[in-house]
C-alpha cells in the first residue's frame, strides 16, 4: 500500500488486460492515474474502475500514433493531476503470417502503434518530466511493455517480434539518455498472458497451423515451465515494483515476467 502516494502515472492501453490490471494496481499503491485508450468513452471494466477511484482515476480517449492526440492527453493528464511522473507505456496491438504473405499494411499498423506510438509517447512524457526540472528527480520512472517476443523471432510472427525487440532497444537508449535527470527508464517482457487479445492469436495460429480453437492458448500454457498462462495481474507487481522508489538503482532493464519462458 501507498508504494506510489501521490505520484501521477499515466497509462495507455487501459480497456483491458494487462493495462486495466495495472491501472487498478496503480490506484491501490496510491497514485493517480490518467488512463489512455482509443475508444471515445472508457470501457465498461474501466468505467467500473473510475466509479471506485473517482477522486484519483481520469480517462482520456487518444490515438498513440497521432501527436497532436498524445499532446492533448498529456496537457488533459496535467490540468487534472499535475506534471506526470510514471508512464506505463502500454498500447500495442498483435498480427501474424507467414513471412512470404506479410504484407506492407500488416507491417505499418503494427510499426505505427508499437513502435511509432509507443516512442512518441515516452518521447513526450519525458520531455514534460524534464521541463519540471529538479522537483522530478528521483521520481521520474518509464515502464515500456515489450514481450518475450522480442526476445527471439518466430516464423508467423516476424513483424512483431521486430516491434517488440524495438521497444527493448528503445528503453535501454531512452534510459542512458535519461540518467543524468535522475529518470530512469525501464520495460517489462510479459510471457504469454490470458488477455482478451489471445482469442485473436489463438484464431490466427488456427488458420495458418491448422489447429483447433483453443488448441494453440492450451500448448503454450502446457509449454511454460511453470506449467501454466499468467494473468494480468500477475504483471502487476513487477509494474509497481519499476514505478516506486524500491527500484531506484534499476535503469535500462526489461524484467521477463514469464513463468520462465526466457533466461536472461
Amino acid at each position: 500500500m501507498n508504494r506510489l502516494e501521490s505520484r501521477h502515472a499515466f497509462l495507455t492501453g487501459t480497456a483491458g488486460g494487462i493495462g486495466l490490471a495495472v491501472t487498478r494496481a496503480y490506484l491501490e499503491a496510491g497514485a493517480r492515474c490518467t488512463a489512455v485508450d482509443l475508444a471515445p468513452a472508457p470501457s465498461a471494466e474501466l468505467a467500473s474502475l473510475l466509479g471506485e477511484f473517482g477522486d484519483t482515476l481520469h480517462y482520456v480517449s487518444a490515438d498513440v500514433t497521432q501527436g497532436i492526440h498524445v499532446d492533448a492527453a498529456i496537457a488533459s493528464a496535467r490540468r487534472r493531476f499535475g506534471p506526470v511522473e510514471v508512464l506505463f507505456n502500454n498500447a500495442a496491438i498483435f498480427d501474424l503470417a507467414p513471412l512470404l504473405e506479410s504484407d506492407e499494411a500488416m507491417f505499418d499498423r503494427l510499426f505505427a502503434v508499437n513502435v511509432r506510438g509507443m516512442f512518441f509517447v515516452m518521447q513526450k512524457v519525458l520531455a514534460q518530466m524534464v521541463a519540471v526540472g529538479d522537483a522530478i528527480r528521483g521520481r521520474g520512472a518509464v515502464v515500456n511493455l515489450a514481450s518475450q517476443a522480442g526476445r527471439r523471432g518466430e516464423a508467423l510472427v516476424s513483424h512483431y517480434c521486430a516491434t517488440k525487440a524495438a521497444v527493448i532497444s528503445y528503453t535501454q537508449s531512452a534510459a542512458l539518455a535519461m540518467a543524468p535527470y535522475g529518470i530512469r527508464v525501464n520495460a517489462i517482457s510479459p510471457g504469454v498472458i490470458d488477455t482478451p487479445m489471445w482469442a485473436q492469436v489463438d484464431a490466427l495460429f488456427a488458420r495458418y497451423e491448422g489447429l483447433r480453437p483453443g488448441e494453440k492458448k492450451a500448448a503454450v500454457g502446457r509449454a511454460v515451465p511453470l506449467g501454466h498462462m499468467g494473468k494480468p495481474s500477475d504483471i502487476c507487481g513487477a509494474a509497481v515494483f519499476l514505478a516506486s522508489d524500491e527500484a531506484s538503482y534499476v535503469t535500462a532493464q526489461t524484467l521477463n515476467v514469464d513463468g520462465g519462458n526466457v533466461m536472461s
